[in-house]
């Protein structure tokens, strides 16, 4: 269905925290905690081609050369507001990670989302990237962030997100094919609002409470 740009989680411990994420009457504390847990998990996928070398190390029996990060420099940028929910995840993963963080607004006439707020590290086009969203609906959001991030020079980027619509992903490959997409799931579509179906509602309002 998707080209090999595309990475669906098939572990049974996102598809589980997912399934109660989707759940309405799960509590906003549950929500936050779930959101940043899926999102180490997806972490763990998305980092798995960082790049290693090997230091010297003296185990209690004998000193050997063990494999160690070779020291790759790494960005997380959420999408805000619902993006800084899985923020703590991937720091959890990768504590040494610098944050970055972009606002948008939306066109009330073209609909087309606008960059307000963008705060990066001064270094950020030396760094690998990751931009986190909870949801990949049309697409539009993760679209501006991509080209956001290319306009400050970096070029290694991926886009990571909880639940995908076709029609997002198909946004971002036909105007960055060259993005790796990491999702928990990929849902039927959009309805008329354009809400992801099943979906789980809006993620920012389940994050902070404001529903």
């Amino acid at each position: 269905m998707f080209n090999e740009k595309v990475h669906v989680m098939t572990h049974p411990l996102v598809a589980h925290k997912l399934t109660i994420m989707r759940d309405k009457n799960t509590s906003v504390k549950d929500f936050r905690e779930l959101v940043s847990e899926v999102g180490m998990l997806i972490t763990y996928e998305a980092t798995r081609d960082l790049p290693l070398t090997t230091k010297e190390v003296e185990t209690p029996i004998c000193k050997a050369e063990m494999p160690t990060l070779a020291g790759k420099k790494f960005a997380v940028v959420p999408i805000l507001r619902a993006g800084l929910g899985l923020v703590d995840g991937v720091l959890r993963l990768v504590p040494s990670a610098r944050v970055g963080h972009i606002g948008m607004y939306r066109d009330e006439e073209t609909l087309q989302p606008h960059v307000y707020f963008s705060k990066m590290p001064k270094d950020v086009a030396e760094r690998d990237v990751i931009i986190v969203d909870p949801m990949l609906a049309t697409g539009g959001s993760a679209v501006a962030a991509i080209t956001e991030m290319k306009r400050r020079g970096c070029q290694n980027i991926k886009l990571m997100v909880l639940v995908a619509a076709p029609e997002g992903i198909a946004a971002v490959q036909k105007d960055h094919p060259d993005v790796d997409i990491y999702c928990g799931a990929v849902d039927e579509g959009l309805n008329e609002r354009g809400y992801i179906v099943p979906g789980l509602g809006d993620a920012g309002d389940r994050i902070f409470g404001t529903k």
